[in-house]
């Protein structure tokens, strides 16, 4: 089985602040991720002036400025992306980034990334996602806030302008932070898969980790749950994101998870074929036979271990003429 491509999604949790964004590269490569993402945008091509911060926004970060006062103090000077995927390079994790932006979508283009991840909120970005779908590189398309037509108008798009659905992965998302476990609904996940004919991962941004894990189970083969270096820092998304060793115990918990799922065909395994002799029975004397004597009901019986005749043989042992003696709790032999 390939391993799920787990995500750290940094995001915009460096708060603007370059040498912030290179110590959460660090920390996410310690604590297994095999990607990094960051949100790379120029806010005035995003927001306009009129445009309100979330509800959750708010309530993170305890101010009521506009949406674009909040991003543009954010958000990483579009100078600092190349050295920043030079010094993932340099860390040994790979680098993603969001593009929230045409122009965004042109400097990233440059950056030799093996996905273009397409957030919820561009879903419906008909010029966006013609632009990203030409550049021929293969999308992970979150489906927060959508219905099924949306996505599937979407699809349309990317597969008219250049891409095939095996260049596709959709990721189940609900984008209330944190996610109510309710809405969650991670079975919906499947149903893309069914429907749309491509891979599925999974957004996470419950609380916690056990939903992504869970998703692993059901099938997704990439899990992006929001990292920070401290949830107590200032930003929107800190407080439904992971610190480090959070992160790292549901990596480790995943990994765990794609061994134990296995094949789906039912064997024994190498681990546990030492145990059959010793678990399982064999057809045993129960009390003293002679030479001769017929096996009966009464004087055999079932007992472990399981290194002489199988009592799946049982009927055809009863009646049976001994030909040695047997003392109580001999092995049988044929």
């Amino acid at each position: 089985m390939k391993n799920v491509i787990i995500i750290a999604e940094a995001g915009v949790n460096h708060n603007g602040n370059y040498e912030i964004a290179k110590k959460m590269v660090l920390a996410a490569k310690e604590a297994g991720a095999d990607y990094i993402k960051f949100q790379t945008a120029v806010p005035e091509l995003v927001i306009s002036r009129s445009a309100v911060m979330a509800e959750y926004q708010k309530v993170n970060t305890g101010n009521d400025e506009s949406q674009l006062e909040m991003c543009r103090k954010i958000h990483l000077p579009l100078k600092d992306y190349k050295p920043l995927k030079d010094y993932c390079d340099e860390v040994g994790i790979h680098f993603l980034s969001t593009p929230f932006d045409l122009v965004s979508i042109d400097l990233l283009s440059t950056l030799d990334m093996d996905y273009f991840k397409i957030p919820s909120g561009e879903i419906t970005n008909l010029p966006y996602l013609r632009k990203v779908a030409k550049l021929g590189i293969p999308v992970i398309l979150s489906t927060g806030m959508c219905e099924m037509d949306e996505i599937g108008a979407a699809l349309e798009i990317l597969y008219k302008n250049g891409l095939c659905n095996k260049k596709v992965i959709l990721l189940h998302c609900n984008t209330e932070y944190p996610t109510p476990m309710e809405d969650v609904n991670l079975r919906a996940m499947n149903t893309m898969a069914a429907k749309f004919g491509v891979k599925v991962g999974y957004s996470d941004h419950t609380e916690g980790i056990e939903i992504p894990i869970a998703a692993v189970t059901l099938g997704a083969c990439v899990i992006e749950k929001h990292f920070t270096l401290d949830k107590k820092m200032e930003g929107p998304d800190q407080k439904a994101s992971l610190e480090p060793d959070e992160f790292m115990a549901m990596v480790l918990a995943i990994r765990n998870i794609e061994k134990a799922l296995g094949k789906e065909d039912k064997h024994v395994t190498s681990s546990e074929r030492k145990n059959i002799a010793i678990a399982r029975k064999s057809i045993i004397a129960a009390i003293k036979i002679n030479i001769g004597d017929l096996f009966t009901e009464q004087n055999l019986t079932v007992k472990r271990p399981g290194t002489g005749v199988s009592p799946m043989l049982w009927d055809s042992v009863i009646g049976q003429v001994s030909k040695k003696s047997y003392q109580p709790d001999d092995l049988i032999e044929l």
